[in-house]
């Protein structure tokens, strides 16, 4: 049996839904009966899926979270590969956008970047191997099911990656506060991927070197910097609002 744990109903209804055949088991707060525990539990008696309701104390002590009163033990997911994202380019229909994460060893921020990522159609997050945080159940408890949805691509060398993207056509855009650019100047409507550095230290020296533009995120007040989801909503949002234009 697995030692992976995915909390909280957003995360678990989506591996139900795409992945029912990682759920190994299921723990349902007890007490609970309303239509979401009840529309569950028939899909896992469907799947052969054994569930059990538990007193609040168990699932406290089987994951560190809110898990909201269910908790499943699951298959390990598989995580995409270098080849797995390159096919994807090579095969897709429209215009590829991506989104790097080079650092982000918080799972909040991950999890909340997989999340946003998802909302604007997002085809792919891409990560280093080392020095980035994984998808640990609480990344996907606040990703809220976009674990699910979204390919989070594991590279091995960022650098040689990023090549490779502007060897297709990608056109990279990078975040530094110190850019010239804004990034209401930027252009996001063709073949692209944000990228963005890791929390307080920013890109690596060798990522900012690969972009194809430096932008900056306006700051008005006294604070000058964004935490890295909030800067990557933002950007991502942006991008959307050109492409839907």
């Amino acid at each position: 049996m697995s030692d992976e744990f995915v909390f909280g109903w957003h995360a678990v209804e989506a591996v139900l839904k795409r992945e029912p055949e990682r759920l190994q088991r299921v723990w349902i707060q007890t007490g609970r009966q309303d239509r979401r525990v009840k529309t569950v539990t028939v899909a896992l008696d469907e799947l052969g899926v054994s569930w059990q309701l538990v007193h609040r104390r168990e699932l406290d002590e089987r994951v560190a979270g809110v898990h909201q009163g269910v908790v499943a033990q699951v298959g390990k997911s598989q995580e995409w590969s270098e080849a797995d994202l390159l096919a994807l380019l090579d095969g897709a229909d429209k215009p590829p956008f991506l989104l790097v994460l080079d650092g982000v060893t918080d799972p909040h921020n991950l999890g909340a970047c997989l999340r946003t990522a998802d909302a604007v159609g997002v085809q792919a997050v891409i990560v280093p191997k080392d020095k980035s945080a994984s998808l640990t159940p609480t990344a996907r408890k606040v990703a809220c099911g976009a674990a699910e949805t979204v390919p989070l691509v594991r590279v091995t060398n960022l650098a040689r990656t990023l090549r490779e993207l502007q060897e297709r056509g990608v056109w990279l855009i990078g975040t530094a506060g110190e850019a010239d650019s804004s990034l209401y100047q930027a252009d996001f409507r063709g073949p692209v991927a944000l990228v963005m550095g890791a929390e307080g230290k920013g890109m690596r020296r060798l990522t900012r070197e690969h972009c194809d533009l430096l932008i900056n995120i306006p700051m008005l007040g006294h604070v000058d910097s964004l935490n890295v989801s909030v800067a990557t909503g933002v950007c991502l949002y942006e991008a959307l609002r050109q492409r839907q234009g």
